[in-house]
């Protein structure tokens, strides 16, 4: 049997930047200083820069960055957030965490992202706190109508683009357009440390500090708590310096990406798999998902010729038990429903080789 072609591979990317990772690492280790020090306050002036935001704040993951950039927005007990369903539960874990109730919006069928439309109707019904944008697999939504809307109902936005880093529309940065925005910096991120880690981008002075703040105890100053709901969620040496030393190389493995998803997209022919479209700068193909309405069975073919799948994400936000099990209503949401049933992620990675996108391609067409 060939090869198995793994939906990601950290060992083949770990080798590929080795030398850079390990002499970050031992940079760290020969300083003697493992936390908040200068390789984050460094990573936090080149992220920002590359995002074209004013300032970046690291905290301790994804999941955190949500959390804390929206506790920094106001949001917290009994505020009602917008977000979708489909994304893996993270910003709804970040909500309940607030004590904010998620309002959740239904997405498109073919980008998978929130739904214009639904959205512009849920602001018109009720009031809302703020609105959570998912670039959802690597896709940078259309930011300026989503501003466009929350804007007239004086609603702030903020981005998670955990899935999208480097994404562009219009020479914008995934993150710059938003309130603030969060990252995840989870090892198989576009840009992934070696453990976790995130960071919270915004262009607002205060935001940025009030971040600061609830990272570190809500501390005003060293052992003066002066704001509540702080903890400990800082972004600590090592995973800083590893990100410093990706981050130039992080344009070139998007471009890859998206050269593999383009190719799958133009020659995978099967009837019953549905391809999303081909899409420039604003495409960073962190994850390559198709829709079939039979999934396992197309598992099942891939996995036995060594090709390997995942589904992202099989059980929606509003379907999730923490939420059902108190008995209320269940948000209805058919496209979000639909596509949970019925889609699959390909082997989609920088270091994946031509041969095996062409095998990929080939065991799909031949189901």
């Amino acid at each position: 049997m060939a090869d198995r072609i793994a939906v990601n591979d950290l060992r083949r990317h770990a080798i590929s930047t080795e030398t850079a990772v390990r002499t970050s690492v031992e940079r760290v280790l020969n300083s003697g200083w493992y936390v908040l020090g200068q390789e984050v306050e460094a990573f936090e002036r080149e992220f920002s820069d590359y995002c074209g935001v004013g300032h970046c704040v690291g905290v301790a993951s994804g999941t955190d960055a949500i959390e804390l950039g929206l506790r920094a927005l106001g949001v917290g007990r009994g505020s009602r957030v917008a977000t979708v369903a489909n994304a893996g539960c993270y910003t709804t874990t970040a909500l309940m965490a607030l004590g904010a109730e998620p309002v959740f919006v239904d997405v498109d069928r073919d980008a998978k992202l929130m739904d214009l439309g639904h959205l512009k109707q849920i602001l018109s019904e009720a009031a809302l706190d703020a609105v959570v944008v998912t670039h959802l697999f690597g896709l940078l939504h259309d930011m300026e109508s989503i501003l466009d809307l929350t804007a007239r109902a004086g609603v702030p936005v903020f981005e998670d683009c955990a899935q999208a880093h480097g994404a562009r529309r219009g020479g914008r940065h995934a993150g710059s357009f938003g309130a603030a925005a969060g990252f995840s910096f989870y090892p198989t991120k576009n840009l992934g440390a070696v453990g976790d880690g995130g960071a919270v981008v915004t262009g607002s002075a205060d935001v940025a500090g009030q971040v600061r703040r609830l990272r570190q105890y809500g501390w005003e100053s060293r052992y003066r708590v002066g704001v509540s709901g702080g903890r400990n969620s800082r972004l600590d040496e090592v995973q800083a310096a590893v990100l410093r030393a990706k981050l130039p190389l992080l344009d070139g493995w998007n471009r890859r990406r998206r050269d593999i998803a383009a190719r799958y997209t133009r020659e995978i022919h099967d009837p019953r798999v549905r391809c999303p479209a081909v899409h420039g700068e604003e495409y960073v193909a962190h994850l390559y998902v198709v829709v079939t309405e039979d999934r396992e069975a197309l598992r099942a073919h891939l996995a036995e010729a060594a090709v390997m799948t995942d589904v992202h994400y099989p059980v929606p936000d509003h379907r999730q038990p923490v939420l059902t099990g108190a008995g209320g209503p269940v948000a209805a949401l058919p496209v979000t429903d639909e596509l949970s049933a019925s889609i699959v992620t390909l082997p989609c990675y920088p270091e994946l080789s031509d041969e095996e996108v062409t095998r990929v391609i080939a065991h799909v067409n031949a189901w």
